[in-house]
């Protein structure tokens, strides 16, 4: 007699990104995301748009997860949304669709914390990588969060260091657009990084004390850098582009690097993960890579679960179906839904 799967549909909506996912057992059998390219010529997420693309896309997004997956509505035995934390319009439109279609079909609500999740993506059954054994350290690093997790087991996380400002992920937004790199400026900074000499600037880092991080400063000495020596040659950006772009990178993941190695250092644990988007930044995942020599076990996700989307959203409510941990009606989007 074969073993049924559990067959969960994950739904993700906490920014730009609207996402569905069918997850059997542990394994995804589909993952689709409608990205929201309206958002590039205003150089940055506008909420309201946001929410109101979410509206347009949930359906239709729900609908090719399913057909992918050969799955029906039917078929169903729980469905997983975020709850939070995200922009509170996108949360809304994904907390509600969930809600009410859970409700239509009696089956279980699951919410599920965004930044737990992109943790619990590394548990996607994947062949040819091995889940990370407990307890491990995973650097989440995104666009909105920047922050050192110890984590116990699936249901045990404990933040041990995070920004007291900003994150790695907007830094990295904020400095391609003084560069002129349209939005978003992140992942195309990453691609002529590797075209330039990441030691041809240096840039003021921040001395923050533990394993919590600071962009602002940064931030600040890169634009104040730039402003006086476009006074001395007005084509500065122009004439050393790619060399900027990789000392601007090559100085944030350094950043990030040295507060990983301080957390390793501090709990003796050498099992090592990164997640979120920017775990997809080519420099990071090389500098990880290449810790392995000194012990380190690595766990870089695919580059498909780097950025928001529902797999991981249906993962982690995989793991609160098997403890039959569900929420109810009541539940509502949370925008700075905590740990």
């Amino acid at each position: 007699m074969s073993v049924k799967h559990s067959i969960i549909l994950g739904i993700e909506s906490s920014c730009d990104d609207t996402s569905a996912a069918i997850l059997v057992g542990n394994n995804i059998v589909s993952n689709c995301i409608a990205n929201q390219k309206i958002h590039q010529k205003y150089g940055g997420v506008v909420p309201e748009l946001a929410s109101r693309a979410h509206q347009e896309n949930m359906i239709p997004v729900v609908k090719e997860a399913l057909r992918i997956a050969k799955v029906s509505l039917n078929d169903l035995d729980a469905i997983a949304c975020t709850r939070g934390p995200g922009l509170m319009g996108s949360l809304v439109v994904g907390v509600s669709f969930s809600k009410s279609l859970a409700l239509s079909l009696g089956i279980p609500l699951i919410e599920v914390n965004h930044m737990k999740a992109h943790i619990l993506s590394h548990f996607i059954d994947n062949e040819n990588k091995p889940s990370p054994k407990f307890p491990f350290v995973c650097l989440t690093v995104s666009g909105g969060h920047t922050q050192l997790v110890k984590i116990d087991s699936p249901y045990e996380m404990a933040v041990i260091g995070t920004t007291i400002d900003d994150a790695a992920g907007e830094a990295f937004d904020k400095a391609a657009k003084m560069l002129g790199i349209d939005y978003p400026g992140g992942p195309k900074l990453d691609k002529y990084a590797a075209l330039g000499d990441p030691h041809k600037f240096k840039f003021s880092k921040p001395k923050v004390s533990e394993l919590d991080f600071s962009f602002s400063g940064l931030k600040t000495s890169i634009l104040y850098k730039l402003r006086d020596w476009k006074k001395e040659d007005a084509n500065f950006i122009e004439n050393n582009f790619n060399d900027l772009c990789a000392s601007i990178r090559y100085t944030i993941v350094d950043i990030l690097m040295s507060k990983l190695e301080a957390a390793s250092k501090k709990t003796g644990i050498k099992e090592i993960a990164i997640a979120g988007g920017v775990s997809a930044n080519s420099e990071l995942r090389l500098r990880l890579q290449e810790k392995q020599k000194d012990g380190w076990n690595v766990h870089i996700p695919k580059f498909e679960y780097c950025t928001d989307n529902a797999a991981m959203v249906a993962i982690a409510g995989k793991f609160s179906f098997d403890k039959k941990n569900f929420s109810n009606q009541r539940m509502s989007a949370d925008p700075r839904l905590p740990w």
